[in-house]
């Protein structure tokens, strides 16, 4: 992931001043969040077959009107920023994360008891910060739905994993969640998230574990159908695909260069400048891609339910979402000039920061927008020097990292991997709740741990 558009402009560029634009602007943003919302609850299959022409219109109910009031010379401007510096290298990564885990599968006759599914979510929760949680997403989830396709109840499995696997697993390294990523190539140290997030990280993830075995196991009890038989035949434990983990190797490899070469070199693609060591990451990734498909057998993805679903609804969605939430990051970026100076005076900008406001804010936005360019806007309301925020302001960088990682885990656009594993779920037969339905339980589970993490990890007091 790249830094945002504004950022990343070079010198006569064309340019959005956030303090011009008012509210109405993000009216086409809140209508694709709505539409992700409502149609899978209201016209499931109109949503299935349409999703894509949902997601075109929205893009354009912002792009055009904005290209007449303000130029298609700076609508082009902001399509290709977004492109080239935050959306395709964020699909890329998540696509290579998807073929080579998908590449990887588990066998052996498991069985999902609640003690084989903790284990499942606690090993899960301990890899995702080291293959990032799209990977560990993608890695485990067949695995784990495989073993409880003969349990009755099954939601709530999908949903804790996606908390802990999908979004709080991540929080330990660069490699974990976007935000981090982000972080790293703005200067932030590559283990600073390990040291200053463990704890909080451990806090969540011990909670969320014991409240999963405690529901796990009541609901275990009470189904007096359960098979003694497994789904699939019983075959000795193993691993299929094993060439993927060299791969997933070579992805953090990729990810890692781009952080530490630094050559110099940039090309520019009007007016936006694409630096060497992304586009070589990219490229390396998308290589990686074709090197998994090749090198995987197409019976071990078949056995594996491997398709390109999951990752063809992300990309189609989020492409609509990383469009029209132009206007409503350039509004956060005007600060106290913006539509939206409240928020900022509510986290006191770069002045005495207020903590408790900067993990919320963060944490609440990164819950509906893309958490990603979201911690960005907030990192540089706190500064954007990574060092003083390493230092002096190391508990306001934490709440900030916190709120995005955590946060992610309240709606399923909060992060990708949430989508990919309700999209998958859902084809192998798993009821997953409605866009309203899912917030329930985070706002249930979720919300009540944060407001532990807030108090004991980012207070005043």
């Amino acid at each position: 992931m790249s830094t945002a558009p504004a950022l990343a402009a070079t010198d006569g560029a064309p340019h959005l001043d956030g303090s011009e634009l008012g509210l109405a602007w993000i009216i086409p943003f809140v209508g694709i969040l709505l539409s992700i919302a409502l149609f899978p609850l209201i016209r499931p299959h109109f949503w299935h077959r349409h999703f894509g022409k949902i997601a075109a219109f929205w893009g354009l109910a912002f792009l055009v009107p904005f290209a007449v009031v303000h130029g298609p010379e700076l609508a082009l401007f902001e399509v290709v920023a977004v492109a080239l510096t935050e959306y395709l290298p964020f699909i890329i990564l998540l696509a290579s994360l998807f073929v080579v885990a998908g590449g990887v599968r588990l066998k052996g006759s498991l069985v999902g008891t609640p003690a084989v599914n903790l284990g499942i979510l606690f090993v899960g929760t301990a890899i995702a910060s080291w293959m990032g949680t799209t990977g560990a997403c993608m890695l485990l989830i067949r695995p784990l739905l495989r073993a409880n396709e003969n349990r009755r109840f099954r939601v709530h499995t999908v949903v804790f994993f996606i908390f802990l696997v999908g979004n709080i697993g991540g929080a330990l390294t660069p490699l974990g969640d976007p935000p981090l990523f982000l972080g790293f190539l703005q200067g932030v140290s590559f283990f600073w998230p390990t040291q200053h997030l463990l704890l909080p990280m451990l806090f969540c993830s011990a909670i969320l574990l014991a409240l999963y075995f405690a529901i796990d196991t009541v609901l275990f009890r009470r189904e007096h159908a359960l098979r003694e038989v497994p789904p699939e035949p019983r075959v000795p434990f193993g691993l299929e695909g094993g060439i993927n983990l060299l791969l997933l190797a070579g992805v953090v490899g990729a990810v890692l260069l781009s952080g530490v070469w630094k050559p110099g070199v940039t090309l520019t693609v009007y007016h936006v400048p694409v630096a060497l060591e992304n586009l070589a990451r990219d490229l390396l990734l998308l290589a990686i891609i074709g090197l998994s498909w090749v090198l995987t057998s197409r019976e071990s993805r078949r056995l594996n339910d491997f398709n390109w679903f999951p990752i063809v609804e992300v990309g189609k969605l989020f492409a609509a979402i990383f469009v029209t939430i132009v206007p409503a990051i350039a509004i956060l970026r005007a600060g106290r000039d913006g539509a939206l100076a409240d928020l900022v005076d509510l986290v006191g900008g770069t002045g005495d920061p207020n903590n408790l406001a900067y993990f919320w804010l963060t944490g609440l936005l990164s819950s509906f927008l893309d958490n990603a360019p979201t911690y960005l806007v907030f990192f540089n309301m706190a500064g954007a020097d990574a060092q003083h925020l390493m230092g002096a302001w190391a508990t306001t960088l934490g709440a900030i990292s916190a709120g995005a990682v955590f946060m992610g885990a309240n709606t399923y656009i909060g992060n990708a991997p949430n989508f990919m594993v309700r999209s998958i779920a859902q084809e192998r037969g798993v009821q997953m709740p409605s866009f309203f339905g899912y917030m329930v339980w985070s706002c249930g589970i979720l919300l009540p741990l944060f407001v532990l993490v807030s108090l004991l990890f980012y207070s005043e007091a």
